[in-house]
């Protein structure tokens, strides 16, 4: 029988590992443009931020959040948010305009504003004007915001759905805010369904997106439909990602003929979509065990392509449906949800609450009442 202190001093095995490896362009893009990325992963739990150091190599930061998924970044990237198991944060900037920290950081993004919403499955979420956070309650099959008083507010469900329940019935995941008046414009949904877990017999072809404003059926037909977003070079097409079928484009909704139109194949299961001027940053996750994500139009692509599926994110332009530079995720790492653009910053970092370093980075606010 092993004495303690073997035991105490018995080998513990690896870490598991994670290798980030972009294409020979990218970190030219992200310095040309300028701009760094935040991704979440879920199943592994982290929050990532990705810039350049000054000699023009990655900076990579990570912070651990349980099921972290949704993001949104203001337009200047003082703010993002994100939303995670049961709450959703706001993370400011605390370093000042223009300005770096010690260690050449210009942004240290800290989480300010948490607020408790429970385990309601947030998905995609955005701000509206008034500055408020809509988000995909995707267990309730509603948009929703958040309440001083209560776990979260509804403010609008389909029609099809007959009660606000956590039955996660159509698998209501993604939100596109119209870019002139900053509201609610179009949603997308796995299905139609009105019972609980409904959504899972509709993968293939079931899928849909809905004008929130007049409760329009836009486009049908799709496969796992996902982060629908409207470009405000385009504002009549809804870009989106038929991510059953590995595809990456958009539905005109002023054409008569409001069927998908493919722009690009991604090799895997896409979710998360930002733009940075006329390109695309699209979230492309490997396969996946769970049978949800199996026997989907997708396999048949991949395989007729000879391609396997990849964790990573693609820039794709607009213009051409070309994945001009990608950053590909490997190791302990297998899936993304969300990606966003932090415009105008080269080299951000995280806090989290793993770490005593929170207790001790203060910021006082001294503007004049």
């Amino acid at each position: 029988m092993p004495t303690r202190s073997a035991q105490t001093n018995r080998a513990r095995p690896p870490e598991p590992s994670l290798t980030l490896t972009a294409s020979r362009g990218f970190s030219s893009w992200l310095d040309r443009h300028p701009t760094s990325l935040a991704f979440t992963t879920y199943h592994a739990g982290k929050l990532f931020v990705v810039g350049l150091q000054p000699d023009g190599r990655l900076s990579t930061f990570e912070r651990t959040f349980s099921r972290c998924m949704g993001l949104h970044a203001t337009p200047d990237a003082r703010s993002f948010y994100m939303s995670s198991l049961y709450q959703l944060w706001r993370f400011e900037n605390y370093v000042p305009a223009g300005g770096t920290d010690p260690e050449g950081y210009d942004a240290l993004y800290v989480p300010t504003v948490g607020h408790t919403t429970g385990d309601i499955d947030i998905h995609d979420l955005q701000l509206d004007a008034a500055g408020r956070s809509v988000f995909c309650a995707t267990l309730f099959n509603c948009l929703a915001t958040t309440s001083a008083t209560h776990s979260f507010k509804p403010i609008w469900k389909p029609p099809f759905i007959s009660a606000t329940v956590p039955e996660d019935r159509c698998h209501l995941n993604g939100l596109a805010m119209d870019p002139a008046t900053k509201e609610p414009a179009v949603v997308s949904m796995v299905s139609k369904s009105d019972v609980a877990d409904g959504w899972r017999d509709r993968r293939e072809g079931g899928g849909l997106l809905m004008d929130v404003r007049t409760n329009e059926v836009l486009a049908d037909g799709l496969s796992m439909p996902h982060s629908p977003r409207i470009h405000p070079d385009y504002p009549s097409q809804v870009w989106m990602l038929n991510a059953g079928t590995g595809f990456f484009g958009y539905v005109d909704t002023a054409s008569s003929d409001r069927s998908f139109v493919e722009v690009a194949f991604c090799p895997g299961f896409t979710r998360g979509l930002s733009f940075v001027g006329k390109y695309a940053l699209v979230g492309i996750s490997a396969a996946r065990e769970n049978r949800t994500f199996q026997g989907l139009p997708l396999d048949a692509n991949l395989a007729s392509r000879d391609a396997e599926p990849r964790c990573a994110i693609h820039v794709i332009d607009l213009e051409t449906g070309a994945s001009e530079h990608w950053l590909r995720v490997e190791g302990v790492v297998h899936e993304l949800y969300d990606v966003v653009a932090l415009h105008g910053v080269r080299r951000p970092k995280l806090l989290g609450f793993k770490t005593e370093e929170i207790r001790r980075i203060l910021r006082v606010d001294d503007t004049q009442k």
